[in-house]
């Protein structure tokens, strides 16, 4: 099958996973490297990029 780029970039495109309670939320990269980010769920700044499957 093959692969949209736009449905990618839908998907996947600035889109990090907290590393606590795993919830997903879209943000932009450099806001995320400088810890301005937090969890809607549990107020953490950790978050990791969503893994493409």
């Amino acid at each position: 099958m093959a692969k949209i780029p736009e449905a990618q970039n839908r998907l996947f495109k600035n889109v990090f996973v907290c590393k606590k309670c795993q919830s997903k939320q879209r943000a932009d990269p450099q806001k995320i490297l400088k810890g301005k980010v937090r969890c809607r769920k549990c107020t953490k700044k950790a978050f990791r990029p969503l893994k493409k499957k």
